[in-house]
C-alpha cells in the first residue's frame, strides 16, 4: 500500500495563498500520474489539478482553478506541490493528492492510492 502524506494547509483570508505538499516514496513520481483533488462539505470529490509521469510533466486544471492555481513536482525531494493563489471562499475544502498509473486525469476512478487530506479554510 502506497502512504502518500498531504501537509500544508490552514486557514488563510480571501485573496491570500498556500502550498501544499504531498510527499510519496521515493521513485513513485516517476511512474504515477499525480492528481489533487478537493471535497467540500455536502459535495462530490473534485479533480482540481494533476501532473503526468513523464519527463515532460503535463499538467491540467480544473477551469475554475486555472490561472490560480499551479501544480508541480520535485523528483529529488519526491514531492508534489499544489500553489494556491488568489484564494476565495469557495475554495475550501479538503485537499487530497492521489496516485494513479492511468496517466494525467481529473477523474477519481483513474486514481489508485490516496491521502489522508488536508484542511484549507478560506475566510475572513
Amino acid at each position: 500500500q502506497m502512504r502518500l502524506v498531504e501537509s500544508g494547509g490552514g486557514l488563510v483570508q480571501p485573496g491570500g495563498s498556500l502550498r501544499l505538499s504531498c510527499a510519496v516514496p521515493p521513485l513513485t513520481l516517476e511512474h504515477y500520474a499525480m492528481g489533487w483533488f478537493r471535497q467540500a462539505p455536502g459535495k462530490e470529490r473534485e479533480g482540481v489539478s494533476s501532473i503526468s509521469s513523464n519527463s515532460a510533466g503535463t499538467t491540467w486544471y480544473a477551469d475554475s482553478v486555472k490561472g490560480r492555481f499551479t501544480i508541480s513536482r520535485d523528483l529529488a525531494k519526491n514531492t508534489v506541490y499544489l500553489q494556491m493563489n488568489s484564494l476565495k471562499p469557495e475554495d475550501t475544502a479538503v485537499y487530497y493528492c492521489a496516485a494513479g498509473v492511468s496517466g494525467i486525469s481529473l477523474e477519481r476512478n483513474d486514481y489508485d492510492y490516496w491521502g489522508q487530506g488536508t484542511q484549507v479554510t478560506v475566510s475572513s
